[in-house]
Protein backbone atom coordinates (compact mmCIF):
# COMPACT_ATOMS: atom_id res chain seq x y z
CA UNK A 1 0.00 0.00 0.00
CA UNK A 2 1.31 3.25 -0.98
CA UNK A 3 1.23 7.08 0.28
CA UNK A 4 0.35 9.97 -1.31
CA UNK A 5 2.42 13.35 -0.54
CA UNK A 6 0.57 16.60 -0.94
CA UNK A 7 2.08 19.67 0.23
CA UNK A 8 5.10 17.96 2.38
CA UNK A 9 1.79 16.33 4.18
CA UNK A 10 1.69 12.09 3.62
CA UNK A 11 -2.24 11.45 2.84
CA UNK A 12 -2.74 7.75 2.89
CA UNK A 13 -4.02 5.97 0.11
CA UNK A 14 -7.73 5.28 0.63
CA UNK A 15 -9.50 1.97 -1.05
CA UNK A 16 -12.69 1.51 -2.41
CA UNK A 17 -14.39 -1.69 -3.43
CA UNK A 18 -16.44 -1.34 -5.91
CA UNK A 19 -18.83 -4.38 -6.75
CA UNK A 20 -20.23 -5.49 -10.09
CA UNK A 21 -17.40 -3.16 -11.56
CA UNK A 22 -16.42 -4.96 -14.89
CA UNK A 23 -19.34 -2.77 -16.96
CA UNK A 24 -22.13 -0.83 -17.06
CA UNK A 25 -22.28 1.62 -13.90
CA UNK A 26 -19.70 -0.37 -11.66
CA UNK A 27 -17.45 0.27 -13.88
CA UNK A 28 -18.43 4.09 -14.21
CA UNK A 29 -18.13 4.22 -11.00
CA UNK A 30 -14.73 2.41 -10.40
CA UNK A 31 -13.29 4.90 -13.15
CA UNK A 32 -14.33 8.26 -11.48
CA UNK A 33 -13.12 6.74 -8.00
CA UNK A 34 -10.11 6.22 -9.56
CA UNK A 35 -9.92 9.84 -11.21
CA UNK A 36 -10.86 11.34 -7.50
CA UNK A 37 -7.36 9.51 -5.94
CA UNK A 38 -8.59 5.79 -4.71
CA UNK A 39 -7.11 2.92 -5.09
CA UNK A 40 -10.00 1.04 -6.33
CA UNK A 41 -10.65 -2.94 -5.67
CA UNK A 42 -12.82 -3.91 -8.79
CA UNK A 43 -15.72 -6.64 -8.51
CA UNK A 44 -17.29 -9.23 -10.90
CA UNK A 45 -17.18 -12.80 -12.43
CA UNK A 46 -15.51 -12.67 -15.70
CA UNK A 47 -11.86 -14.41 -15.97
CA UNK A 48 -9.23 -12.13 -14.99
CA UNK A 49 -7.69 -11.74 -18.90
CA UNK A 50 -10.77 -10.16 -19.69
CA UNK A 51 -10.67 -7.25 -17.19
CA UNK A 52 -6.89 -7.04 -17.89
CA UNK A 53 -7.81 -3.84 -20.44
CA UNK A 54 -9.12 -2.06 -17.43
CA UNK A 55 -7.02 -2.96 -14.58
CA UNK A 56 -4.33 -0.93 -16.84
CA UNK A 57 -5.92 2.02 -16.98
CA UNK A 58 -6.43 2.06 -13.38
CA UNK A 59 -3.10 3.01 -11.03
CA UNK A 60 -2.77 0.21 -8.27
CA UNK A 61 -5.98 -1.67 -8.80
CA UNK A 62 -6.84 -4.84 -8.18
CA UNK A 63 -9.54 -7.80 -9.57
CA UNK A 64 -11.21 -10.07 -7.57
CA UNK A 65 -13.53 -12.79 -9.19
CA UNK A 66 -16.53 -13.77 -6.73
CA UNK A 67 -19.94 -15.22 -7.26
CA UNK A 68 -22.23 -13.00 -5.06
CA UNK A 69 -24.79 -15.07 -4.79
CA UNK A 70 -22.71 -17.85 -3.09
CA UNK A 71 -22.50 -16.67 0.44
CA UNK A 72 -19.39 -18.70 1.02
CA UNK A 73 -17.83 -16.69 -1.20
CA UNK A 74 -19.17 -13.28 -0.98
CA UNK A 75 -17.84 -14.04 2.39
CA UNK A 76 -14.29 -13.93 0.95
CA UNK A 77 -14.54 -10.45 -1.07
CA UNK A 78 -13.69 -8.01 1.76
CA UNK A 79 -11.36 -9.69 3.21
CA UNK A 80 -9.04 -10.70 -0.14
CA UNK A 81 -9.84 -6.57 -0.45
CA UNK A 82 -8.26 -6.14 2.67
CA UNK A 83 -5.52 -8.84 2.16
CA UNK A 84 -4.33 -7.02 -0.83
CA UNK A 85 -4.50 -3.46 -0.33
CA UNK A 86 -4.23 -3.23 3.33
CA UNK A 87 -7.22 -1.09 4.13
CA UNK A 88 -11.17 -0.18 3.30
CA UNK A 89 -12.27 3.26 3.28
CA UNK A 90 -15.34 3.09 0.70
CA UNK A 91 -17.80 0.15 -0.34
CA UNK A 92 -20.09 0.77 -2.93
CA UNK A 93 -22.15 -2.33 -3.40
CA UNK A 94 -23.35 -1.90 -6.91
CA UNK A 95 -23.62 -5.88 -7.93
CA UNK A 96 -26.73 -6.77 -8.90
CA UNK A 97 -29.57 -8.43 -11.02
CA UNK A 98 -32.64 -8.54 -12.63
CA UNK A 99 -35.12 -10.80 -14.23
CA UNK A 100 -37.99 -9.38 -16.61
CA UNK A 101 -41.06 -10.79 -15.62
CA UNK A 102 -44.62 -9.07 -16.46
CA UNK A 103 -46.14 -8.28 -12.78
CA UNK A 104 -49.54 -9.60 -13.80
CA UNK A 105 -47.70 -13.00 -14.17
CA UNK A 106 -48.05 -13.96 -10.43
CA UNK A 107 -47.04 -17.72 -11.13
CA UNK A 108 -43.60 -16.26 -13.24
CA UNK A 109 -42.65 -15.11 -10.19
CA UNK A 110 -41.44 -18.61 -8.62
CA UNK A 111 -39.86 -19.52 -5.26
CA UNK A 112 -36.51 -20.12 -7.13
CA UNK A 113 -36.69 -16.28 -8.51
CA UNK A 114 -38.13 -14.69 -5.56
CA UNK A 115 -34.64 -16.29 -3.59
CA UNK A 116 -32.32 -15.35 -6.60
CA UNK A 117 -33.11 -11.71 -6.61
CA UNK A 118 -33.05 -11.48 -2.65
CA UNK A 119 -29.89 -13.43 -2.82
CA UNK A 120 -28.02 -10.86 -5.22
CA UNK A 121 -29.80 -7.42 -4.64
CA UNK A 122 -30.32 -7.16 -0.84
CA UNK A 123 -28.62 -10.42 1.03
CA UNK A 124 -25.25 -10.09 -0.87
CA UNK A 125 -25.03 -6.31 -0.09
CA UNK A 126 -25.66 -7.25 3.86
CA UNK A 127 -23.15 -9.54 4.20
CA UNK A 128 -20.41 -7.31 2.45
CA UNK A 129 -21.40 -4.50 4.50
CA UNK A 130 -20.99 -6.99 7.67
CA UNK A 131 -17.47 -7.76 6.78
CA UNK A 132 -16.67 -4.69 5.59
CA UNK A 133 -17.93 -2.80 9.19
CA UNK A 134 -14.42 -3.44 11.03
CA UNK A 135 -12.10 -2.15 7.93
CA UNK A 136 -14.83 0.70 7.83
CA UNK A 137 -14.45 1.96 11.41
CA UNK A 138 -10.62 1.52 11.46
CA UNK A 139 -10.67 3.93 8.74
CA UNK A 140 -12.81 6.35 10.17
CA UNK A 141 -10.38 6.73 13.28
CA UNK A 142 -8.37 8.28 10.98
CA UNK A 143 -10.35 11.40 11.04
CA UNK A 144 -13.00 10.89 8.51
CA UNK A 145 -16.21 9.14 8.55
CA UNK A 146 -15.86 6.07 5.99
CA UNK A 147 -18.51 5.68 3.35
CA UNK A 148 -21.23 2.98 2.27
CA UNK A 149 -23.07 3.39 -1.88
CA UNK A 150 -25.62 1.11 -2.08
CA UNK A 151 -27.14 0.93 -5.77
CA UNK A 152 -30.36 0.64 -5.67
CA UNK A 153 -33.43 1.56 -8.19
CA UNK A 154 -36.77 3.61 -9.18
CA UNK A 155 -38.17 0.51 -9.15
CA UNK A 156 -37.85 0.10 -5.40
CA UNK A 157 -39.46 3.60 -4.76
CA UNK A 158 -42.28 3.47 -7.27
CA UNK A 159 -44.39 0.07 -8.20
CA UNK A 160 -42.25 0.00 -11.08
CA UNK A 161 -39.54 -2.43 -12.15
CA UNK A 162 -38.26 -5.17 -14.23
CA UNK A 163 -40.19 -7.62 -11.98
CA UNK A 164 -42.13 -7.66 -8.67
CA UNK A 165 -39.11 -9.87 -6.99
CA UNK A 166 -36.59 -7.43 -7.96
CA UNK A 167 -38.62 -4.08 -7.32
CA UNK A 168 -39.17 -5.25 -3.99
CA UNK A 169 -35.18 -6.75 -2.77
CA UNK A 170 -34.02 -3.10 -3.97
CA UNK A 171 -37.07 -1.45 -2.26
CA UNK A 172 -35.85 -3.56 0.93
CA UNK A 173 -31.81 -2.53 -0.15
CA UNK A 174 -33.69 1.11 0.51
CA UNK A 175 -34.55 0.73 3.93
CA UNK A 176 -31.26 -1.45 5.30
CA UNK A 177 -29.77 1.79 3.71
CA UNK A 178 -31.77 4.13 6.36
CA UNK A 179 -31.74 1.37 9.07
CA UNK A 180 -27.54 1.16 8.56
CA UNK A 181 -27.17 4.82 8.31
CA UNK A 182 -28.67 4.94 12.30
CA UNK A 183 -26.84 2.09 13.09
CA UNK A 184 -23.39 2.70 12.03
CA UNK A 185 -22.85 6.52 12.40
CA UNK A 186 -21.06 8.44 12.97
CA UNK A 187 -18.05 6.09 11.93
CA UNK A 188 -19.69 5.03 9.17
CA UNK A 189 -22.25 6.96 6.35
CA UNK A 190 -24.77 4.85 4.29
CA UNK A 191 -26.21 6.36 1.22
CA UNK A 192 -28.11 5.19 -1.92
CA UNK A 193 -28.24 5.59 -5.71
CA UNK A 194 -31.70 4.64 -6.68
CA UNK A 195 -31.35 4.76 -10.93
CA UNK A 196 -33.80 4.66 -13.43
CA UNK A 197 -33.14 3.32 -16.59
CA UNK A 198 -29.46 3.44 -17.46
CA UNK A 199 -27.93 2.85 -20.74
CA UNK A 200 -26.03 -0.43 -19.48
CA UNK A 201 -26.05 -4.05 -20.75
CA UNK A 202 -28.72 -5.07 -18.58
CA UNK A 203 -30.98 -2.49 -20.23
CA UNK A 204 -30.24 -3.91 -24.12
CA UNK A 205 -33.50 -4.72 -25.75
CA UNK A 206 -36.04 -2.53 -23.36
CA UNK A 207 -37.40 -0.48 -26.25
CA UNK A 208 -40.50 0.42 -24.02
CA UNK A 209 -38.69 1.56 -21.35
CA UNK A 210 -36.35 4.05 -23.41
CA UNK A 211 -39.53 5.15 -24.93
CA UNK A 212 -41.09 6.46 -21.65
CA UNK A 213 -37.77 8.01 -20.86
CA UNK A 214 -37.43 9.86 -23.69
CA UNK A 215 -40.84 11.03 -23.83
CA UNK A 216 -42.49 11.42 -20.17
CA UNK A 217 -38.74 11.85 -17.99
CA UNK A 218 -38.06 15.61 -17.73
CA UNK A 219 -34.87 15.52 -18.97
CA UNK A 220 -36.10 13.77 -22.26
CA UNK A 221 -33.80 10.68 -22.16
CA UNK A 222 -32.04 7.73 -19.74
CA UNK A 223 -29.06 8.27 -17.95
CA UNK A 224 -25.30 7.57 -18.69
CA UNK A 225 -23.38 5.26 -16.48
CA UNK A 226 -21.42 8.20 -15.69
CA UNK A 227 -24.37 10.42 -14.44
CA UNK A 228 -24.46 7.91 -11.31
CA UNK A 229 -21.17 7.49 -11.08
CA UNK A 230 -21.04 11.61 -10.27
CA UNK A 231 -23.66 11.13 -8.05
CA UNK A 232 -21.67 8.14 -6.17
CA UNK A 233 -18.48 10.10 -6.13
CA UNK A 234 -20.34 12.88 -4.50
CA UNK A 235 -21.51 11.01 -1.59
CA UNK A 236 -18.78 9.43 -1.55
CA UNK A 237 -16.82 12.98 -0.70
CA UNK A 238 -19.17 14.70 1.19
CA UNK A 239 -18.66 13.71 5.22
CA UNK A 240 -21.65 14.65 6.09
CA UNK A 241 -24.93 13.15 4.57
CA UNK A 242 -26.19 9.90 5.42
CA UNK A 243 -29.45 7.57 5.43
CA UNK A 244 -30.04 9.12 1.69
CA UNK A 245 -32.12 7.93 -1.30
CA UNK A 246 -31.41 9.59 -4.10
CA UNK A 247 -33.21 9.04 -7.22
CA UNK A 248 -31.72 9.23 -10.12
CA UNK A 249 -34.22 8.93 -12.93
CA UNK A 250 -34.13 12.12 -15.07
CA UNK A 251 -37.36 13.36 -12.85
CA UNK A 252 -39.84 10.63 -14.16
CA UNK A 253 -40.53 9.91 -10.66
CA UNK A 254 -42.28 13.59 -10.83
CA UNK A 255 -44.54 12.66 -13.36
Amino acid sequence: MSDRIVSERIVPERVALVTGSTSGIGAAVARRLARDGYTVALHGRRPEEMVAPMLAGLPRASYHRVDLADPAEAARLVPGVIARHGRLDTLVNNAGETSVVPHADLKAATPALWHRMMDVNLIAPWLLIAEAEAALRKSAEQGRPASIVNIGSHAGYRPKGASIPYATAKAALHHVTRLLALTLAPAIRVNCVAPGLVDTPMSAGWEASYALWNSRAPMRRSARPEDIADLVAALTANDYVTGEIVIADGGLNLT
